[in-house]
């Protein structure tokens, strides 16, 4: 592809490019309509460390970020942008499609642009083209998962600068799991000093070491977390909460014994991965410590969703537990079963009563009330049942979303999670079905990346990328093509590289680029 005519990942809806290009040079000034005023400080954020251009603001200035409620039709996120020789007009109907706009203008910059150091010598050209971009999906996410692996605060940032630059505008954070506990709560702080270390490493299902025996530890700060949010707000992205209930509990139970199914037996925080059968206890005081929980994460993140798990949640000591069956009885419920969804039901509707929409984990919805907004993540048959059930669903289809599954079979390719490989084409091939005769709703999509496997940023890094890249892709745009994408990343490449992102492969048994194998990972 032609160097004036930059690879855009996402591709947008419609992009023409024109002859000629428009300079940003140290006296071009920003045009600034009221209430724009973010969108702008966003670019001069993003482009100063590299360009080191003041873009000040001025009545007259050639490059025009313009917020025109006429522009309905592009809904919340959408965006038209048009470069000639002497201007640059941005234009949306909301601050959110202006925040998209300036990451395409990043895109279309010389790859030089998204250095994090002064760069001299570099012409900083935007080629002339006319695009009209509206994303396909409002929700288009990326979990990553903090609890099996704590990273630090400065890696989340980081990654909410990676998911605005590919226009992903969820960042949804899994913070409690059987593994560790890493959201501080004031009410009860033995959830981090207890649940958020474990004393030894992680151990596979065959009893295999995943990785040295050495303690592993962490927990956010409510400033940290507070602090993300607003950075994450500020770049068009929402940072969405989990906190695991009645299942994944084990880190919980090891701080708060109280609260199990057996109250009082001791536990430590589970050094092994997959389904626990350690649950929450259903007795009445269980509720009010999900409750006093949940208001400290309220008060953390105002993000509409709020995520509580829900999924693989086992009933074997529901089943065993007499205070348990008699809870069940009373209810009027048939079996000990039936008591996630009445669990999950009784906390739905207090996150409801806060004007917060309950999501969980659910293969087909299937025993949750319909105002759950579910994540189905088996198959896509799943995603259809749970919109004929009602729910707003959101599509993470495991065998194309799943980044902890190793994305080739390559000699060379690190531990991953057993089974089939998810390659960059299975990933860019994620089409959720959506029965637009049901009753419910399809949000989006969203990638997942499970951490048992990746204990470091490089770990993570090489999971994520650039297999988020696909997701990105098809995630905005719809129906790119499996070969203009393929096209498009190799040319995307060198800006993961200036990034610092040290991605895997771009195809099964291809050598990683822009790596020497003798980095630390």
């Amino acid at each position: 592809m032609p160097a004036h005519r930059p690879s855009l990942i996402p591709l947008p809806t419609h992009l023409s490019y024109r002859p000629g290009h428009f300079t940003l040079r140290p006296d071009t000034t920003v045009r600034v309509s009221p209430g724009a005023e973010p969108a702008a400080a966003l670019l001069r954020t993003l482009l100063a460390p590299a360009t080191g251009l003041p873009l000040a603001a001025s009545s007259d200035g050639p490059f025009v970020l313009a917020l025109d409620p006429q522009l309905g039709g592009l809904g919340e996120e959408g965006y038209g942008l048009t470069v000639a020789a002497d201007a640059v007009l941005l234009r949306a109907a909301h601050l959110t499609g202006l925040l998209r706009g300036v990451q395409t203008v990043r895109q279309l910059l010389p790859t030089e642009a998204l250095l994090s150091t002064g760069q001299s010598g570099v012409s900083w050209r935007v080629p002339c083209a006319e695009i009209t971009d509206v994303p396909r999906h409002p929700w288009r996410g990326f979990m990553l998962d903090v609890a099996r692996h704590f990273q630090p605060v400065s890696l989340l940032r980081r990654y909410v600068d990676l998911l605005a630059l590919h226009k992903l505008n969820v960042l949804h954070l899994h913070l409690t799991d059987d593994q560790g506990w890493r959201m501080p709560i004031s009410a009860y702080p033995r959830l981090t000093e207890v649940g958020g270390r474990r004393a030894e490493s992680m151990v596979g299902p065959s009893g295999s070491r995943l990785f040295d025996g050495v303690p592993h530890e962490g927990a956010y700060t409510r400033r940290e977390l507070r602090g993300l949010v607003a950075y994450a707000a500020a770049r068009g992205v929402t940072v969405v909460p989990e906190i695991e209930m009645p299942g994944h509990t084990r880190a919980a139970l090891a701080a708060h014994p109280e609260f199990g199914t057996v109250p009082g037996r001791r536990l430590d925080v589970w050094t092994r991965w997959g389904v626990c059968e350690t649950v929450l206890g259903v007795h009445e005081p269980v509720f009010g410590f999900c409750r006093s929980v949940l208001d400290e994460v309220l008060d953390v993140f105002p993000s509409p969703h709020v995520h509580i798990g829900g999924d693989e949640c086992p009933t074997t000591e529901w089943a065993a537990s007499s205070a348990a069956r008699a809870r069940a009885a009373a209810e009027g419920l048939a079996d000990t079963a039936a008591l996630r969804g009445w669990f999950l039901g009784r906390i739905g509707e207090y996150l409801l009563g806060h004007g917060r929409t309950p999501t969980a984990w659910a293969e087909t919805g299937e025993g949750l009330p319909p105002y759950f907004t579910v994540m189905t993540w088996r198959d896509p048959e799943h995603t259809r049942l749970a919109l004929k059930r009602g729910h707003p669903v959101i599509s993470g289809q495991h065998r194309a979303s799943y980044l902890d599954y190793a994305q080739s079979c390559a000699p060379d390719e690190p531990q991953a999670q057993p089974g089939a490989v998810v390659d960059l084409r299975a990933v860019h091939g994620h089409e959720p079905p959506d029965d637009t005769g049901a009753a419910g709703r399809l949000l989006g999509v969203q990638a997942q990346l499970w951490t048992e496997f990746a204990p470091t940023a490089g770990h993570v890094d090489r999971l994520a990328f650039p297999r988020l890249c696909a997701h990105a892709d098809r995630a905005w745009h719809g129906a790119p093509s499996w070969p203009g994408f393929r096209e498009r990343i190799a040319g995307h490449l060198p800006r993961l590289a200036a990034l610092g992102v040290r991605h895997g492969p771009l195809d099964p048994h291809v050598p990683v680029p822009h790596r020497s194998g003798k980095e630390p990972s």
